[in-house]
Order: structure tokens, then C-alpha cells, then sequence
């Protein structure tokens, strides 16, 4: 059976992934192009014949190599040379998507040029009129839709007949390219220069685009009427600020949060019980018992309680993707967000680092540059996350319990600063001469495609669940080890244990923040793994048991908790401290885990680990201490 490799290029919002995922369905996989972070797509599948594979490039609106995503496509192209190079063009936008198609043909790459989204041209009355852009151009063009299955087997029958090496750039192409050459020969300036090619490349666009385009008329501008309300200078916050509550209604209150409950429930009840059950009835020995069922069960069972969540919070992202209204958030918050040193659309994964820093660090995978990327990964951790959330409700109800909602909102303002800080820091030092510039398009407003948002909730849950997973379970054995064993073997005393050794180490950076016992040093060691274990942690670790650490049952934990000696450990002003430190300190091994994916880099997990470190330490030592100067205890 022969073979042929296709590529699939284009600008954004054309359709481009929804053929893809048509042509290829289940039978494709997402990995990272060496080097970065961006998506890498590819698939097979089989017609008439043919094995076909499928790389769905990124899409991008130029290949002048600046942008992560334009050097993986010229680079792809120049290198690989792929049979078949398809450049779907968005037919009700031809002016915009034919400059990547000029640029592409510049450098002397055959193209099969697919005009897609025919339904939309037709609804705005355009007609492109293939016969006269073919021969304009001297490329093949074949008109799809990409949600019509006829649409995708006609494109299929044009991949496995079209001879590419009887095509060649047309009279007026080679003219063109010859005019750029002369110019790059010109002795102007390099601005100049780029200023002059660009124009003569919009020349020669209208041109063709004045030649092969008529307009019979324009429908109704649907997308214009919705964008005076959810765009307008007025209402585009509010209602932003509306969509983004009812994301995270769904994700945490009514849909994602009762799933996570609901398979908490069966992981910690019928699950745990089944399994002790037949270990006890194996007569397998203790120590292998207390590792499966609280290292391993316990570890994997506090990944699989996110997966809802990542699951409902990225369909709910995707959907709003697919509808085009995330383009117009990005626009609404540009300004704002570049005061920080980010673009509109580093947006979003800040926000969603305020339900959980894992899918938040996944979501700037969106951005364009790599300089947006990175910052975004580095400072979203210091966002208020739900894990954080009972630490603070826990201790504001026990030492302010007058004052509990303004200590945990001063919380979440101190998380907010601390990421507009050092997004202002590492873009003005780490990431300076990495960033690129923003160009924004705001696509029609359509209903997504169902099958395209369904595979994008699925990659990117798998992916947590894979990566993610890993990394915390071979920590919860470690912790669970740490906290079970001493130099003498296994012990029933977790005083005893090498976990409360480490926590005695871990105290002695703490001794002029107030808090510096080993119980808190424990409890700040566990939370590395989980932050929700800082509570937990600090019920076992104070002769309590272990206690809840949900943020509606603050006031009663807090009321047992003062009933043991941790009450006496802190002070308002160390607890203070200790609130600072949990805020800001080193992200959970999951976040870290996704960071090492996100970046690639073992370096760039550690540094994030490290700097925060060293930001919380430093924040709640001056806390601290300037309180105590200001007289407060």
C-alpha cells in the first residue's frame, strides 16, 4: 500500500483542526514539537488504496520565523517536504488568508489551496471563483465545508489524484517574486525594507483578490450585532466577568465538583474497603497494606478526583473557543493585561488559576509567544487556588474569627499582586528579547463543532492524567513512606517518624517568621504534595485526628483545633505569616509536574519551585517582622 504524508497550514479560525480532526478522527495523537510547547498533530487514516498521515501544523498568519508556531511551519516544510502541503483558506476572508499563501509560495512551496468555510462566504454573498484563482496563482483549489462529510471525502478523492509535480507558480507569482527579490537587493534599510515587501505583497493580494472575489450582497452581520453587547466599551467586562462566574459554576459547583465528590466517595469508601478487605484476607502483611491502600490508592485517588474538574473546565473553554467569544476576551482585557507585561490573551490561565493552578499552567499552552507563555506558567501558581483556600478560611476563622472574610480576601489580593509583580519582573529580565507581537483577530461568532471540542477536552485531560498523574503518585508513596518509617523500620508514631525529622529541618528556616516548630515544617512539606494536606497534616500532627479541610468546615475545625496545643503555637501575627507563606510558597507536585510538561524542562520546574520558595520566605519574614516593629502579635 503506498503512502502520502499531508500537511495542513493555514491562519487561525479557518477551520483548519476541525477538517483535521474529520480526516482523522480517534486515529491521531498530540505530543510537543522538539524544543517548545506548542501542539504538535498528527494522524493517519486510509483512501483508495493509500495509507495518509496527517500533521496539522499550527496555525499561524505569516512564516517570517519569529513566533514559535511560524518557525515549526517553515521549518516543517522546508525540512520534511511533505507530498502534499494543503493551505486552507478562510473563504469569507481571502484578502487576510492569502498572505501566509504568498509568503509560502515565495520561498517555493507547492500548495493544494482549500477554500473552506464555502457556508459562511455564501451567507455574506461571496463567491470565489476557483477556475481564475487557480490560474492566478497556478495552484490546484478544491472548495470545502469542513463539517460535511461529502465536503472531506471530495478533499480526500483531490489528496490521493493530485499530482503536485505538474503545477508550478503561475506567470504572475514569478513576477512577483521577482519584484521581492529585487527589492531585498536594494541596499534599503531592514524596516524599510520589510515595509516595502509587505506592501508589494498586499498589492499583488488585491489583485488577485479583485480578479477571482465578487460580492452579490452582504447578509446579515450577525456576529457584528452580538459583538455591540459582548464587545461594547460598556458591557464587555461585566458580562466577561458573568461568563467566567458561570465557567466556574459549572466547574466547581454544579457539574465538575459533584463528579470529583462522587468518585472521592467511591475511591475513599467502596474502593478503599474492597481492597482492604482482601488484603486482610490474603493476610497481607501490614506495611504492604498501609502502602497500597494509603500510599497507592490515596496518591492516584487524589489525581482522579481532579479529572472531572479538568475535564468540565477545558469542555467549558473549548465550547467558548469554538464560538469565537475567546478572541473577543482577549481584545476586552489587552489593555489591561499589558500593564502587566502580558497580552490579552494571557487572560484566561490567569483566571483559571483561581479554581486550580494545574489547568491554569495547561491553558497558557493558548498564547502566542514564548515570552507570554513562560511568564504565565511562572507566576500563575501564586494565585488563591481551591487547595489554598481551606489553609486560609482554617486559620482566619481560628485567629480572626471577627474579621475571617476581609483576612482571606487580603489573601487573595496579596496572590494577585504577587503575579502582576513578578510577570512585570521576569518579562523585564528571564524574558525580555522573547516576546512577539500581538495581532488579534476577532472570527465570526458560529456554533462549535462538536466532535473538535469533544477531542480537545479529551487531549488535554489525557494529558493531565498521564503526566500529572505520574509525578503525584510516586510522591504520595514517598510521603507515605517518610511518614511511616524511622531509621528503626516501620512506626505507629509519626513524631517518630522521618517525616517529623524533615519537619524539624524544614522548621529551622523558620525561626524568625514566628511559626517555627516542626509540626508547621511538616505540615508546609506535605503541602508540597497536596496544599489541602497543610490542614489535615496539622490535625494529625496536633493530636486531633484527622480533620476535614473544606472551607465550609472551617469554624468547627477551627474550634477543635483551639482545643490543642496548636493554638498556642501561633499567634495572630505568626499565623499571619504562616497564611503568607501558604500562599506564596512552592506549588503542589502536580502543578510542578505540569510545569516540567508545559516547558520541557526540568530546569524550569525547579526554578519555579526555588523562586517561590524564596518569594514566600521573604514576603512572610517581612511580614513578620514589620509587624512586630508596628507592635502587633
Amino acid at each position: 500500500m503506498s503512502s502520502l504524508a499531508v500537511a495542513l497550514t493555514g491562519n487561525p479560525n479557518t477551520g483548519k483542526s476541525i477538517i483535521f480532526n474529520e480526516l482523522t478522527g480517534m486515529r491521531q495523537k498530540i505530543g510537543n514539537w522538539p524544543g517548545v510547547t506548542v501542539d504538535k498533530k498528527f494522524g493517519y487514516l486510509e483512501h483508495q488504496g493509500r495509507h495518509i498521515s496527517v500533521v496539522d501544523l499550527p496555525g499561524t498568519y505569516s512564516v517570517n520565523a519569529r513566533s514559535p508556531e511560524e518557525k515549526i511551519v517553515i521549518d516543517y516544510l522546508l525540512n520534511e517536504k511533505p507530498d502534499l502541503v494543503v493551505d486552507v483558506l478562510d473563504s469569507s476572508n481571502l484578502e487576510r488568508n492569502l498572505y501566509l499563501t504568498i509568503q509560502l509560495l515565495e520561498k517555493g512551496i507547492p500548495l493544494l489551496l482549500d477554500l473552506n468555510m464555502q457556508d459562511e462566504a455564501k451567507r455574506h454573498g461571496i463567491h470565489v471563483d476557483t477556475e481564475k484563482l487557480g490560474a492566478a496563482l497556478g495552484m490546484p483549489v478544491v472548495e470545502t465545508t469542513a463539517r460535511s462529510r461529502s465536503s472531506i471525502n471530495t478533499l480526500l478523492d483531490v489528496f490521493t489524484s493530485t499530482m503536485m509535480e505538474k503545477y508550478k507558480p503561475s506567470e504572475k507569482v514569478c513576477a512577483h517574486i521577482a519584484r521581492i527579490e529585487e527589492l531585498r537587493k536594494s541596499g534599503l534599510s531592514e524596516a524599510a525594507l520589510e515595509e516595502k515587501i509587505i506592501e508589494e505583497r498586499y498589492a499583488f493580494i488585491d489583485g488577485v483578490v479583485s480578479e477571482c472575489v465578487s460580492v452579490a450582497g452582504v447578509g446579515s452581520e450577525m456576529s457584528e450585532k452580538i459583538d455591540a453587547v459582548l464587545a461594547n466599551g460598556w458591557t464587555a467586562l461585566p458580562l466577561f466577568l458573568v461568563m467566567l462566574y458561570a465557567v466556574f459554576q459549572i466547574t466547581f459547583e454544579w457539574i465538575g465538583q459533584p463528579m470529583a465528590d462522587a468518585l472521592d466517595d467511591f475511591i475513599g469508601g467502596p474502593l478503599t474497603d474492597t481492597v482492604t478487605e482482601t488484603l486482610e484476607s490474603w493476610e497481607v502483611a501490614d506495611w504492604m497494606q498501609s502502602l497500597i491502600v494509603d500510599g497507592v490508592i490515596g496518591g492516584v485517588g487524589g489525581v482522579l478526583t481532579f479529572v472531572p474538574l479538568i475535564f468540565v473546565l477545558f469542555f467549558c473553554l473549548s465550547f467558548l473557543d469554538g464560538t469565537g467569544y475567546m478572541a473577543r476576551v482577549a481584545f476586552i482585557t489587552d489593555p489591561i493585561m499589558r500593564r502587566v507585561g502580558l497580552t490579552g490573551k494571557g487572560i484566561m490561565p490567569l483566571m483559571m488559576g483561581f479554581g486550580c493552578a494545574v489547568p491554569a499552567i495547561m491553558g497558557a499552552r493558548a498564547l502566542d509567544s514564548e515570552k507570554d507563555r513562560m511568564t504565565s506558567i511562572l507566576v500563575t501558581p501564586f494565585l488563591t487556588c481551591g487547595a489554598k483556600l481551606p489553609i486560609m478560611a482554617l486559620f482566619a476563622a481560628m485567629f480572626f474569627p471577627d474579621n475571617a472574610a476581609n483576612v482571606v480576601f487580603a489573601m487573595y489580593i496579596l496572590g494577585v499582586v504577587m503575579a502582576i509583580v513578578a510577570a512585570k519582573l521576569l518579562g523585564g529580565t528571564l524574558f525580555q528579547e522573547k516576546g512577539s507581537t500581538f495581532l488579534l483577530e476577532l472570527p465570526p461568532y458560529r456554533l462549535p463543532d462538536a466532535k473538535t471540542v469533544l477531542l480537545e477536552t479529551w487531549d488535554k485531560g489525557k494529558g493531565y492524567l498521564i503526566k500529572a498523574g505520574t509525578i503525584i503518585f510516586a510522591m504520595s508513596v514517598l510521603i507515605w513512606f517518610l511518614g511511616n518509617f524511622n531509621f528503626d523500620g516501620m512506626t505507629e508514631e509519626m513524631n517518630e517518624s522521618f517525616l517529623a525529622a524533615l519537619g524539624t529541618g524544614m522548621s529551622k528556616l523558620f525561626i524568625f517568621h514566628g511559626f517555627a516548630t516542626w509540626e508547621a515544617g511538616a505540615a508546609a512539606l506535605t503541602g508540597i504534595l497536596a496544599k489541602e494536606t497543610v490542614v489535615s497534616t496539622m490535625g494529625i500532627l496536633y493530636g486531633v485526628g484527622e480533620i476535614s479541610a473544606e472551607a465550609e468546615d472551617a469554624v468547627e475545625t477551627a474550634a477543635t483545633l483551639m482545643q490543642s496545643g496548636m493554638a498556642t503555637a501561633f499567634t495572630t501575627l505568626s499565623a499571619v505569616a504562616f497564611m503568607v507563606f501558604s500562599q506564596l510558597y512552592t506549588p503542589c507536585v502536580t502543578a510542578l509536574g505540569t510545569i516540567k510538561k508545559e516547558t520541557g524542562s526540568w530546569k524550569w520546574m525547579g526554578f519555579s519551585a526555588a523562586y517561590m520558595f524564596a518569594v514566600a520566605w521573604v514576603v512572610s519574614l517581612l511580614v513578620y517582622q514589620g509587624g512586630r516593629l508596628l507592635g502587633f502579635q
